[in-house]
């Protein structure tokens, strides 16, 4: 099996990094991104599994680049870990195709099987567009 691959975007540099080799530490895939635009531009040539997506960042802020992701990428999962917003916050990310808010400082231990059951709907989101596409083809023939 593959190992989980994690794109991980905040203007943080130091809580980006720190996080980062904590999860590399758990025989995680991890790629980072600064800011909104890097972060599409990574998840291009990464194909990353999971975004753990920071909300509040200078430039293309994090729900404006939840958009963007999800509309190039509509099975991606993304991840918002935010040390700023409240559940109003919570409901607008979730309504753009968020699959969980958690709120900074996240506990490594929350973070990972969030992670680890992303990865999995995203999976089985894959399998079942791929299981109707060939059923259409079945259909037709």
């Amino acid at each position: 099996m593959t190992k989980l691959r994690v794109l991980l975007v905040d203007d943080e540099k130091e809580f980006v990094t720190t996080l980062a080799d904590r999860l590399r530490m758990r025989d995680l895939n991890v790629c980072i991104a600064h800011n909104g635009e890097e972060a599409l531009s990574v998840a291009e040539a990464e194909n990353p599994d999971v975004v753990v997506l920071d909300r509040k960042m200078p430039g293309l802020g994090g729900m404006e680049t939840l958009k963007l992701l999800k509309k190039s990428w509509p099975d991606l999962e993304v991840i918002i870990l935010t040390g700023h917003g409240g559940q109003k916050d919570e409901k607008v990310a979730l309504d753009l195709g968020a699959f969980d808010y958690l709120r900074k400082p996240a506990d490594l231990h929350e973070l990972l099987p969030r992670l680890k059951m992303a990865s999995k709907q995203r999976w089985e989101k894959r399998k079942a567009a791929m299981d109707s596409s060939t059923g259409k083809q079945k259909d037709n023939q």
